[in-house]
């Protein structure tokens, strides 16, 4: 693996516009289960419960899975992970985080430029008026006894603001990932199975325009074979040694 930490930190010096694709693996050393690895919250939980459709039909027994998922982010705190993008940022040897995390995790740890592709659960919005408020203020509205939470507007439903699957994503958080993905001339994959479409296409993309293309996960991905380097192990001890890496390379050249 150390050979392959040394060519991934050359290849992020060499490059002028380095991208991020982060999945659910880069959050599971915060506490938070990601969704298909074997401990994944499918296993344990059916993914219809995450569909527009079930939502729609069951509105009370989504947010009652929602009021868990939300116990989980809302204590979750970022970690090495998190923090070493945020640091490569500060460096100026990253220029953008497309992540389909919905936990906010990257703006904790101080990232700037992330897009948000399947959106977050820091806010809800009613499915009538549109009108959006904060995560609180929904769990506010349950406090006061309407279950599922309505709109104080209108009374229409609130839906968490994370997309669900069959939903379309927000076509400005879409159209910047694909615009980062097409400019970028090296995208790192991190913590993500590959599996979701349209993210699983970005990196496609990258490379088809001539970028570089990194992957670092847990397990085996679809792309592995398209990736110039795979690294398989946590994000965190990735991350953190590509980093120290970075930063030994530099001084290096500096001095």
């Amino acid at each position: 693996m150390s050979q392959d930490i040394d060519r991934i930190a050359e290849v992020i010096i060499s490059s002028k516009r380095v991208v991020a694709l982060t999945g659910a693996g880069i959050s599971t050393e915060s506490g938070i289960p990601d969704f298909r690895g074997p401990q994944g919250l499918w296993k344990r939980v059916d993914p219809k419960i995450g569909t527009i459709e079930f939502f729609r039909e069951h509105p009370d027994e989504f947010w009652r899975f929602q009021l868990d998922r939300l116990k989980e982010m809302m204590k979750a705190q970022p970690n090495r992970a998190h923090y070493a993008l945020a640091e490569l940022e500060k460096m100026g040897k990253l220029s953008a985080i497309i992540t389909q995390n919905v936990d906010s995790l990257h703006f904790k740890a101080g990232s700037k430029n992330v897009i948000e592709i399947h959106g977050n659960l820091r806010t809800a919005k009613c499915v009538e008026c549109g009108k959006v408020i904060s995560i609180e203020e929904a769990l506010k509205i349950i406090e006061e006894g309407v279950f599922p939470p309505k709109c104080r507007t209108c009374g229409g439903l609130l839906k968490t603001g994370s997309v669900l699957f069959n939903e379309p994503i927000p076509e400005e958080a879409l159209t910047r990932a694909y615009m980062e993905s097409e400019m970028c001339d090296l995208m790192m994959a991190i913590g993500t199975s590959l599996q979701v479409y349209p993210a699983a296409y970005l990196p496609v993309i990258a490379k088809r325009k001539g970028a570089k293309f990194v992957i670092i996960n847990m397990e085996p991905t679809p792309l592995d074979e398209i990736a110039d380097i795979v690294v398989h192990g946590k994000a965190g001890d990735a991350l953190i040694a590509i980093v120290e890496k970075v930063k030994e390379k530099l001084r290096v050249k500096s001095s």
